[in-house]
C-alpha cells in the first residue's frame, strides 16, 4: 500500500472559527504528540486591533482596574499605529491557566497557523514549565485575583472618590519595580477568596467600632515617651533591611487606611506576577520562536500546508529574527527573538552534529542525539543569564560577531576587549551574560531604618554599583510618592556597595 499525502489544511488568506479549531488540533498533534511539549490547556480568542491595542494599554491583563496612565498609553499607541509609525503584535499570550491566547482577525490564515504554534505551544510551555514562572506566579489563580482588583479598585473609587484612589495608585505604580521579593523563599502566595474574606471582615469591623460621638470629641494625642527599649525591640521585629518597599509600606505605613493597604497589595502582586518575564525574555521568545518554526516545518512535511503558505511563513519568520547592524538606524540592541532562536537552533545542532569545538564546550550533551530532551530541560532550569552563560557557543558569537567593547567616559579612546579566542570567547559570553541580570539593571535599594513609634522616620539606602548614582530629579518626584504613602518626611542615603561610603543624599519636603 503506498501512503495517501495529507490534503492541506487550508489555501489562500481566508478563516473560519472553524478552520482554527481543525488547524489548531494539528498544531496540538505536532507540540504535544511529536516534540513533547507540556501544555496548559489553550483559550483561544480573536479579537481586533483596537482590543489589541486596549490590551496593550492594560499591560497584555484581560481584566484590569482602571487608571488614567493606561489611558494615555491607549491614546499614544492607537495615534502611532493609525499613522503608521509602529505595527501591532500578532498576539499576546497570558500565563494562566487555562492560558490565554489572544490572535487578530486581520491575520492571514498562515499568520494564525505561526500564531498558535508560537503562543499556545511555545509560550504556553515554557510558561507551564520554566522554574521561574512555577516559583514566583500561581496560572490557576492570577485571572480570578483580577477580577477582585478590579472590583475592588472600583468600590473604592465610589466610596472614597476617583483622586484618592488614583493618588494611591500613583505612587504604587511609581514604585512597582521595588515591590519585588527577589528570593523564592519570601514568595507570598494570594488566594482571591481569602482576599475576599479578609476585605469583607475588615469593612464589617469598621462599622461595628464606628461610633459618631468619637467624631465629636477634640483630638489631643499623646506624647508617648520613647523607650530606648522598645525601639530596638521594634527595628527587629521590622525585619531591616526589607528590599521590597511597598511591601514594609503595606504592612507598617503608620496613616494608611486599611483600602490603601489593599491597592499597594494589588500592585505589588501584579509586581511579582511579572518579575519572571522581566527575566527570561530571551529564552522565552528563543522558545516560541524555536517552536514555531519546527511546527510549521513538520506541517509542511505532512502536507497540512501549501508552498505559498511557507513562502508567507518564512518572510514573517526572517523579519521576526532579524538582527540590524550596530549601524542600521533601526539597531537598539541585540534582537531576543534573534538571540533566542540562534542559541536554541545551535543547540540542536550540536546535539546531532557536534563539532570538535562543540564536544569541548559542551561535553554534558553535545552528539546526544535528543536535542529536544536538552532543549526542554534547559527551557525548565534556566533564565537568560544563566543560559547565555552556561549555552551561548563560539559558532553563535561568530556568527552573531559579537565582541567586548569597553567605552569609559574618563577615556578618550574605546578599547576592544575581547575578540575570538578561546579567552574571549569566555569573556564575551560571561560580559552578554550579565546584560540579562535583572540584579545589576535594577538600583539596590533597601529600607534600612524606620521608627513607627518616635519620629516616624524612615530610610532608604541605595547600595551604588560601579558608581552609577541615581538621577536627583527623578530620585525626588519618586521619594515624594514613598512619602504619601509613609506619611511622613522620607530619607535616602546613596552609598558605595563595596565601602560603605557615603555618596549622595536625598530629602524629601514637608508634605502638605
Amino acid at each position: 500500500m503506498t501512503a495517501v499525502p495529507n490534503k492541506p489544511l487550508f489555501d489562500g488568506p481566508e478563516w473560519d472559527f472553524e478552520l482554527i479549531g481543525r488547524t489548531y488540533d494539528a498544531i496540538e498533534e505536532i507540540g504535544v504528540g511529536e516534540m513533547g511539549l507540556s501544555l496548559y490547556k489553550n483559550q483561544i480568542e480573536v479579537i481586533t486591533a483596537e482590543q489589541m491595542l486596549d490590551a496593550y494599554s492594560s499591560i497584555g491583563m484581560p481584566l484590569m482596574y482602571r487608571h488614567w496612565s493606561f489611558g494615555k498609553r491607549f491614546a499614544r499607541d492607537e495615534m502611532m499605529y493609525r499613522k503608521g509609525a509602529r505595527s501591532l503584535a500578532f498576539e499576546i499570550v497570558i500565563n494562566s491557566d487555562p492560558c490565554i491566547n489572544y490572535i487578530m482577525e486581520e491575520n492571514s490564515m498562515t499568520m494564525q497557523c505561526l500564531v498558535m504554534a508560537h503562543a499556545a505551544m511555545g509560550h504556553n510551555h515554557f510558561f507551564k514549565n520554566n522554574y521561574l514562572f512555577r516559583q514566583w506566579t500561581q496560572a490557576d489563580a492570577i485571572l480570578e485575583y483580577m477580577a477582585f482588583a478590579k472590583r475592588f479598585v472600583s468600590e473604592c473609587e465610589e466610596r472614597f472618590g476617583l483622586a484618592q484612589v488614583e493618588a494611591v495608585l500613583d505612587a504604587a505604580h511609581a514604585l512597582m519595580n521595588q515591590g519585588v521579593s527577589r528570593t523564592a523563599g519570601a514568595r507570598r502566595k494570594f488566594d482571591p477568596r481569602r482576599e475576599r474574606e479578609r476585605e469583607q471582615a475588615r469593612r464589617d469591623y469598621e462599622i461595628e467600632i464606628y461610633n459618631e460621638i468619637w467624631r465629636t470629641l477634640p483630638n489631643k494625642a499623646e506624647k508617648k515617651e520613647e523607650r530606648p527599649d522598645e525601639n530596638r525591640a521594634e527595628q527587629r521585629a521590622l525585619l531591616l533591611p526589607e528590599e521590597n518597599i511597598l511591601y514594609f509600606l503595606e504592612k507598617h505605613a503608620p496613616k494608611l487606611e486599611g483600602w490603601k493597604r489593599e491597592l499597594i497589595r494589588i500592585v505589588r502582586v501584579l509586581a511579582q506576577y511579572f518579575y519572571p518575564q522581566r527575566q527570561t525574555k530571551v529564552m522565552n521568545e528563543g522558545c516560541a520562536t524555536f517552536v514555531h518554526y519546527e511546527i510549521m516545518n513538520r506541517m509542511y512535511e505532512k502536507g497540512l500546508v501549501t508552498e505559498g503558505s511557507m513562502l508567507e511563513f518564512a518572510h514573517m519568520h526572517a523579519a521576526v529574527v532579524y538582527q540590524p547592524g550596530f549601524n542600521d538606524r533601526n539597531y537598539s540592541g541585540l534582537n531576543p527573538y534573534a538571540l533566542g532562536y540562534a542559541m536554541m537552533r545551535d543547540i540542536k545542532r550540536i546535539c546531532l552534529e557536534p563539532t570538535d569545538e562543540d564536544m569541548r564546550w559542551f561535553p554534558d550533551f553535545a552528539g546526544n542525539q535528543d536535542p529536544m530532551g536538552t532543549l526542554r530541560q534547559a527551557w525548565a532550569d534556566f533564565r537568560d543569564e544563566s543560559f547565555i552563560l552556561q549555552f551561548l557557543s563560539p559558532k553563535v558569537m561568530r556568527d552573531m560577531r559579537l565582541f567586548h567593547l569597553r567605552n569609559d567616559s574618563d577615556n578618550p579612546a574605546m578599547r576592544v576587549e575581547a575578540i575570538h579566542d578561546e579567552q574571549g570567547y569566555r569573556k564575551v559570553r560571561r560580559m552578554l551574560a550579565r546584560q540579562y541580570d535583572v540584579s545589576t539593571q535594577d538600583p539596590d535599594i533597601q529600607v534600612t531604618d524606620a521608627d513607627l513609634s518616635g519620629s516616624r522616620r524612615l530610610v532608604l539606602t541605595h547600595h551604588v554599583r560601579d558608581g552609577i548614582v541615581l538621577d536627583k530629579e527623578e530620585t525626588d518626584r519618586t521619594l515624594m510618592h514613598v512619602a504619601r504613602l509613609w506619611g511622613y518626611r522620607v530619607r535616602l542615603v546613596e552609598v558605595e556597595a563595596g565601602t560603605g561610603r557615603k555618596l549622595k543624599e536625598h530629602e524629601t519636603l514637608p508634605l502638605p
